[in-house]
């Protein structure tokens, strides 16, 4: 029996799961993300249906992609061809099915914290370090509300500007528009860029991160890098204290990272006061499509 549904949208695929009353997965299919808008429509659409068909009867079904909707309902995406679309509302009106819309940071957060990595606390914080960066924060087995919608947004909170200024890096425009957000320095893309402005050369972040121990470009622009995501998470520690943070992404694979960062955010703490534990993410490509669906059969039920 068919529980609920999880589509796990990306910029170039869209896999839909379907989970059993266990939440374990039974059946999967996946889908070429479509170039247009209408196409995207028509495509999630079909999986929509999809759904239904195999589980003989309505069950919750729960997208978690990357951006946000807005209070009025328009999707705020960049690797999607849905900027400014009522995405949500036209895909329930062609489908004849409501759907719940989570950015896949928080579907993540909330899988880990009920399935995964997370289980056992009572907050639980995503941390999503990759092509670009975000996360999100269950309590209790819930995602934590709110009215602005951009809660787990943290790669567009300002970076630590004295962390700038001990690694001699410049102010850089985000794709957001604003100036000096972490994304730009934190990410993937972000930590190539400093590797530029550090050693002087081209590395991919696998190569930095690598080298970082013989090699002293690579050296100084891990360091400068681990600084930054360090008071990044200091800041979110501070304003949020966590029972645990969860990585994702794919700089979380890079060995020996999770160590490395946890003590560099005992290092900036404040003398005397601890940091929660920092713990890989156990779901793996199941996490996002799950927390999605666990998103909707909460919504259902409320």
């Amino acid at each position: 029996m068919i529980r609920a549904a999880g589509i796990d949208l990306g910029g170039t695929k869209s896999e839909v799961q379907l989970f059993d009353q266990d939440w374990a997965l039974v059946d999967r299919r996946r889908d070429a993300t479509p170039a247009s808008y209408d196409a995207l429509v028509a495509m999630l659409t079909e999986q929509v249906r999809w759904v239904q068909d195999r589980a003989g009867e309505a069950v919750p079904v729960g997208i978690g992609a990357a951006g946000l909707v807005d209070a009025e309902g328009n999707a705020f995406t960049a690797n999607l061809p849905a900027m400014g679309r009522p995405l949500p509302a036209d895909i329930a009106r062609a489908a004849g099915h409501r759907v719940t819309y989570v950015n896949d940071c928080r579907a993540l957060a909330l899988s880990e914290a009920v399935f995964g990595a997370g289980r056992g606390h009572a907050t639980v914080m995503s941390l999503i370090m990759g092509t670009g960066v975000g996360g999100g924060v269950a309590h209790r087995g819930a995602l934590w509300p709110g009215p602005a919608g951009t809660g787990g947004e943290f790669g567009h909170m300002p970076v630590s500007g004295p962390g700038l200024l001990a690694h001699g890096l410049a102010l850089r425009e985000c794709g957001c528009g604003r100036r000096g957000c972490v994304e730009s320095y934190v990410s993937g893309p972000g930590l190539a860029r400093t590797a530029r402005e550090v050693a002087g050369r081209d590395m991919t972040p696998e190569e930095v991160a690598a080298a970082r121990a013989t090699d002293p470009g690579a050296g100084r622009s891990w360091a400068a890098w681990l600084d930054l995501a360090a008071d990044m998470a200091l800041a979110l520690v501070q304003a949020v204290d966590p029972d645990v943070i969860v990585l994702g992404g794919g700089l979380s694979r890079v060995d020996g990272l999770v160590g490395e960062l946890e003590q560099a955010l005992a290092q900036a703490q404040i003398p005397g006061f601890g940091v929660p534990p920092i713990v890989l993410a156990e779901g793996g490509d199941a996490s996002g499509a799950r927390g999605a669906a666990l998103a909707a059969s909460q919504e259902a039920q409320t």
